[in-house]
């Protein structure tokens, strides 16, 4: 069922869209299956960020029961998060009513698969400790996704940034979580699950605050966790609730900028988390790595050649 009053509402579920008339579609009829399965009282809200194809007109014509918000102009992923979070009483906004008992942060390009949501939920709900919990991801032709990180350190600006050997990107050393730990059915810690399904206990969000909108776009969810880790919450990848995730519906739209936006937010959360000696060696690496990157670029490539050139003089700031 569809709850009207946020007091008796389980689950409110916050979509942010850009542009993903081409997915939207799928991923809310998907979610509203698998939600109409779990029994759990729910709300959805859908927040547009201003898209200039067909994605509100899809939303308003096809699913009435999405709470849509429509933005005059696009504000980025955290601050429109953030609209939705305010609207459902969280933050600054003074709400009289009882707040959802958990805030599920679901991407546009993404498929439910049946019984996902609601395993979040009972995960998330069975644990004391629990904070924030993320499904286990798959690309669209099936094949295995990371769906959760370490918190980015020194080596995996090296590994993404100079030549590294294979075995170490797919391991620890780059971050990354064993596949093994995924193939069972066990929640296991992590230190961030991807935003692409970030399921969030209300006391988190109320402890917390909400996502720094700092972060136009990329590493809001890393800084948001890292918060919610700092406070003593455990933040776990959940195998056994598992969705589809197309990725890179929306910032594979604009690469050039997506790269300066990308290492904009980096710069941002390295500030932010390391002390000073790591963050200047952070800093230094950018810079030597976008330059090797800048030297295997064509003549071609001069608009992406431009966004290194921009992304180095934001890492000497």
């Amino acid at each position: 069922m569809n709850a009207d009053s946020l007091s008796t509402t389980d689950l409110a579920v916050v979509i942010v869209t850009w542009n993903n008339a081409a997915v939207v579609g799928d991923a809310l009829r998907s979610l509203f299956d698998d939600l109409r399965e779990s029994g759990l009282r729910h709300q959805v809200w859908l927040v547009d960020s201003a898209s200039d194809d067909q994605t509100a007109e899809i939303v308003r014509r096809d699913f009435p029961a999405v709470k849509l918000i429509e933005c005059e102009r696009n504000i980025g992923f955290a601050a429109a998060n953030n609209l939705a979070l305010r609207r459902l009483g969280f933050g600054d906004a003074p709400l009289e009513r009882e707040r959802p008992t958990a805030v599920y942060l679901l991407n546009p390009d993404t498929v439910t698969h049946p019984g996902a949501t609601k395993r979040l939920y009972d995960e998330l709900l069975s644990r004391p400790e629990a904070g924030v919990v993320g499904a286990r991801l798959t690309f669209a032709d099936g094949s295995f996704q990371h769906s959760a990180f370490r918190f980015p350190g020194l080596r995996q600006i090296w590994a993404e940034l100079f030549p590294t050997a294979g075995r170490l990107l797919e391991g620890s050393f780059n971050g990354r979580y064993s596949r093994s730990l995924y193939a069972g059915n066990r929640a296991f810690d992590v230190d961030f699950t991807l935003g692409a399904t970030m399921m969030l206990k209300r006391e988190v969000i109320e402890q917390s605050g909400l996502f720094d909108e700092d972060f136009f776009l990329y590493c809001e969810e890393v800084d948001w966790a890292w918060r919610i880790k700092n406070l003593g919450w455990r933040i776990l990848c959940v195998p056994s609730a598992h969705v589809t995730h197309i990725g890179g519906g929306s910032t594979s739209q604009a690469r050039p900028s997506s790269l300066i936006q990308l290492w904009k937010s980096r710069l941002l959360l390295y500030d932010k988390h390391y002390p000073t000696w790591k963050r200047r060696l952070a800093r230094q690496l950018v810079i030597w790595g976008i330059r090797l990157k800048m030297r295997r670029l064509s003549a071609a490539d001069a608009e992406l050649a431009a966004a290194c050139r921009t992304v180095i003089e934001l890492a000497k700031a």
